[in-house]
């Protein structure tokens, strides 16, 4: 693997997801390959789960770790070409991509969706600028668009924890009063579409996903229906696709609460994190019926497997 910006930089879904399982198992096994060797962490948006668990697994590795805010701890970074750069942005992304790359063996960048152009932000410009002008292999912690780390540890979780060898997976979209980005539903779909699990995805009718995206997925758009006889139910807001960043819908009736998940084969609820109790899921499903600390804490053995097959590869 030379980058990890996306699921075409992966070759075999389920080796990285037991590689993960192995890295939990021993997680100091492969420090010899990370000795000497040097990530760059950075945030232009924020993080605790992602900042944190691909520090440790970096650490486990034996790597070395730098970590930057972009914009707070750095000058503000130009990403278009060929502009006059007379406004606020005072240092352009070919000369610090290139800055960083030569202090770094591998680049790990944090960057969200703008929300207000559905074409620019589908471009992953500034993924797409480091990957270019870095000279090193780059890590996707979080685009306008993907979340792979996070899928990852989607997958690592739901083989732990799954009963059934082709468990049913439903992604339910959940209210939010302000427009979220589509990278972790995006990512979380093309993910489990790489698995043969049976697979629905649920939500307004506004609010479907990019159909590339969708894949295989069947769409149901009865909340209820869709659970019944869920092994996971995987909770997440989106904006909407079609009319790109809008807020169409807060209906609360779309949040997860016991009776929805009483609708399940004793299904479990999971989350990327952070989640707003009782505006997308109760308490009562949170403390009882959820592993999304499981699922939290398993974002450092994603990101170790990641981080294990691009050393063994430089």
């Amino acid at each position: 693997m030379k980058n990890f910006i996306s699921l075409h930089d992966v070759n075999n879904v389920q080796e990285l997801v037991q590689e993960g399982i192995k890295q939990k198992a021993n997680r100091f096994a492969d420090q010899a390959l990370g000795k000497n060797k040097t990530i760059g962490l950075l945030f232009f948006n924020q993080s605790l789960r992602t900042r944190l668990s691909t520090q440790k697994a970096a650490e486990n590795l034996g790597m070395n770790v730098l970590m930057m805010n972009v914009g707070q701890d750095s000058w503000q970074l130009e990403m278009e070409d060929g502009v006059i750069m007379n406004g606020d942005k005072a240092e352009h992304v070919k000369e610090a991509a290139a800055v960083i790359g030569s202090y770094c063996d591998i680049i790990a960048v944090r960057a969200f969706a703008g929300l207000k152009d559905r074409e620019a932000d589908y471009k992953e410009i500034v993924m797409e600028k480091f990957r270019q002008y870095a000279g090193v292999p780059i890590v996707n912690l979080e685009s306008a668009t993907r979340h792979p780390c996070q899928s990852l540890a989607d997958l690592i979780t739901i083989e732990e924890f799954k009963k059934t060898a082709r468990p049913k997976i439903v992604l339910t979209w959940l209210p939010h009063f302000k427009p979220l980005p589509q990278a972790v539903a995006n990512s979380f779909a093309e993910w489990i579409n790489m698995t043969d699990y049976e697979f629905v995805i649920t939500h307004p009718e506004e609010y479907d996903l990019a159909p590339n995206v969708v894949g295989n997925a069947k769409v149901i758009y009865d909340q209820n229906e869709a659970l019944k006889g869920a092994d996971f139910v995987y909770g997440k807001n989106w904006s909407s696709y079609t009319q790109y960043g809008q807020v169409l819908s807060q209906d609360p009736s779309w949040m997860i609460t016991k009776e929805k998940m009483d609708l399940t084969n004793n299904g479990l609820f999971m989350h990327c994190l952070p989640v707003r109790r009782n505006l997308k899921v109760t308490d009562e499903v949170l403390d009882n019926q959820s592993v999304v600390i499981q699922q939290a804490a398993n974002r450092e053995w994603s990101a170790q497997a990641v981080l294990k097959q691009i050393l063994a590869s430089l």
